[in-house]
């Protein structure tokens, strides 16, 4: 298994080994430098869920929520190979079934090098059982929080937006607020990865980062729901492309026109899991090329 490596600007976090980036600025001329081979991003067709997949040009690779059942398992081999049964990380944003249902299953089939969730408790027993499985396991575990980077090696990094503060006293009913935002970063390639956090969020990351949000590829949050992708974030990303994680006649009627006219309004385009199925890309660390 390729090694990962998980730090923070100020505090080391990772595996044995990891090291500590002190300042991302500095570090983005070494990223130019060590690009090394293509990557691969993916929005998995698992339904009406989240399910997305990264494989970094070294190898190493990481799922970041799993989907509302074992469809992640029939979607995996498309984009890993039918063999391979190792994840290097696996990232629950949060406690939702739509999201972490299926992680169940992947931690049962897989071998996986580290788990990684914001802290959000949830005494369901969805919840209740990926939490077994983790510890049945013995997968090492790690907190996410805003300044934690994975290095993801050969240039690629995946840096951690939010949550900024603990989040672990969040009610059953607002986990969605304390959900992991993640900026994906190859080269001159990036993708925003936004989980199901409502506008006050995006507010609060796009306040954080500033000029830091800037993204080819914006996978738009809470699965095209209305209660996310605001001006004020696609403003600060300016994305060409969204991509929107849902299953076909969903019962919420997902996504909401509001947000398809507010995403036309931008011009950006659109793609769609019930529409497209899984969708695949690859980067040489310019920009996305689809996989067709």
């Amino acid at each position: 298994m390729p090694r990962l490596a998980i730090s923070r600007e100020k505090i080391l976090l990772g595996l044995v080994g990891a090291l500590l980036l002190a300042c991302i600025s500095v570090w983005a001329a070494v990223y130019a430098a060590t690009l090394s081979g293509e990557l691969t991003f993916a929005v998995l067709d698992v339904g009406q869920g989240d399910a997305l997949f990264i494989e970094s040009p070294t190898g190493v690779q990481v799922l970041i929520d799993g989907g509302p059942d074992s469809s992640v398992l029939r979607e995996l081999p498309k984009v890993m190979g039918t063999f391979d049964r190792s994840i290097d990380a696996v990232i629950a944003t949060h406690p939702d079934a739509d999201h972490i249902a299926g992680l169940v299953d992947v931690l049962r089939r897989y071998e996986v090098g580290v788990f990684i969730e914001p802290g959000i408790p949830k005494p369901t027993a969805t919840a209740k059982a990926l939490e077994q499985e983790v510890v049945d396991e013995k997968i090492p575990r790690y907190i996410a929080r805003r300044g934690m980077i994975l290095d993801l090696g050969g240039g690629a990094k995946l840096f951690i937006l939010f949550p900024d503060h603990d989040v672990s006293a969040l009610a059953s009913n607002k986990v969605n607020e304390g959900g992991i935002v993640a900026r994906l970063v190859y080269g001159d390639a990036s993708a925003l990865l936004t989980a199901d956090v409502p506008k006050f969020v995006e507010y609060q990351v796009a306040t954080l980062e500033s000029e830091n949000l800037e993204s080819d590829i914006l996978k738009i949050g809470h699965h095209g729901s209305r209660t996310s992708t605001s001006d004020i974030l696609l403003q600060s990303v300016k994305p060409a492309l969204a991509l929107i994680s849902l299953g076909k006649n969903n019962k919420f009627g997902h996504p909401h026109q509001e947000v398809l006219e507010t995403l036309a309004r931008f011009g950006v385009e659109v793609l769609r899991t019930d529409e497209e199925g899984t969708i695949i890309f690859h980067s040489s660390g310019e920009t996305f090329v689809r996989e067709h």
